[in-house]
């Protein structure tokens, strides 16, 4: 009698393994295809609503009088430093916060004294209106970039610190013990339970703080700067040249979703176990 090999294939005759490999494939290409389909889809109806509704570039520049202007833009040379300037802005800024914030955060959560000194400032701080002291910088610092990273350092400092705290505050308690309780050093806790616990967490934060650290930038651009997009939004604005400063907002968003599509795709490579 003929003995089927059920456990080596599967109905169609592929391997289970490359048949759940194929059918996971297929269903990422269709994920990012629905995304491209939305992105498509919201461009047609913004360019129907600027074009046959409003008709009038005054109020509302549509997608293809947007591409024009960031077309014109590089090719003029005015949209390279205007995006250097804002991307040094945003890097210095968003890197000094990330890592002042996971330490402050790592401080909090490993020390009750630690905590109790840090809490007042950091909730203060939070809860100040950061924008509202853009101005003060500025005169602090000057309209140079130093007064726009320090404006970038209080919007993305706190996200980071308060999730980094959570994330370490979050570590299993049994696990801990159970290390403890097989010899595991302070060092050796931290480095294979406590951090890869904490690191969702952690780039939560990260990317909370990507679109608040571009509107520092920008917002600080905007009360008094000599180049960056923030400078060329206020510009476009004082000249009613909507399509240009919809130029500038669009370089923004698009910086800002490629960044934390960015951080998603690190997710994922550090963290497969958080993969549904």
């Amino acid at each position: 009698m003929a003995t089927i090999e059920s456990n080596s294939t599967d109905e169609i005759g592929a391997p289970p393994a490359q048949a759940s490999h194929a059918g996971a494939h297929f269903r990422l290409r269709g994920l990012h295809f629905a995304g491209l389909l939305s992105i498509l889809g919201g461009l047609a109806l913004w360019e129907f609503f600027s074009r046959v509704v409003v008709a009038n570039s005054l109020f509302l520049a549509a997608p293809t009088q947007i591409f024009g202007a960031i077309y014109r833009l590089a090719i003029g040379g005015q949209l390279g430093p205007h995006i250097a300037i804002s991307a040094a802005e945003f890097a210095i800024g968003y890197a000094i916060a990330s890592l002042v914030g996971i330490v402050i955060g790592f401080i909090m959560a490993s020390s009750e004294l630690g905590k109790k000194i840090l809490q007042p400032w950091i909730a203060g701080l939070y809860a100040t209106p950061t924008i509202a002291l853009a101005p003060l910088f500025i005169l602090w610092l000057g309209i140079g970039i130093w007064s726009k990273v320090l404006v970038v350092i209080f919007l993305v400092l706190f996200p980071v610190t308060i999730n980094t705290e959570a994330g370490l505050r979050t570590t299993s308690a049994r696990l801990i013990e159970m290390l403890r309780s097989f010899g595991a050093t302070p060092r050796q806790i931290f480095f294979k339970l406590s951090l890869p616990s904490a690191m969702p967490f952690i780039l939560a934060g990260l990317k909370l703080g990507i679109g608040r650290g571009l509107i520092g930038v920008v917002v600080a651009e905007l009360f008094g700067s000599r180049a960056g997009l923030g400078r060329l939004i206020s510009q476009s604005a004082d000249a009613f040249n909507m399509p240009e400063l919809f130029a500038g907002v669009v370089i923004l968003a698009v910086a800002g979703i490629a960044m934390t599509a960015g951080f998603t795709w690190i997710e994922r490579v550090l963290l497969p176990w958080t993969r549904d």
